[in-house]
């Protein structure tokens, strides 16, 4: 007599199962979240680009009455 193979199935760990659950759940929020952070990177990029700008013309300002 033969022994039947053995068939071994990993059963999904916890963290598995959580990370399942909301990637159903927070899909769309994901999409949303990502967006707004992009939003926020292209708004900080551009203060930075005005506050150089700013610097740029205080420095002329003061180069000139000195």
């Amino acid at each position: 007599m033969q022994a039947a193979p053995v068939r071994a199935t990993a059963i999904p760990s916890f963290t598995d199962a959580l990370r399942a659950v909301e990637s159903v759940l927070m899909g769309s929020g994901q999409r949303t979240a990502r967006r707004n952070a992009w939003t926020s990177v292209l708004e900080d990029r551009r203060r930075a680009k005005d506050r150089v700008e700013a610097q740029r013309v205080l420095d002329q300002t003061f180069a000139v009455h000195s």
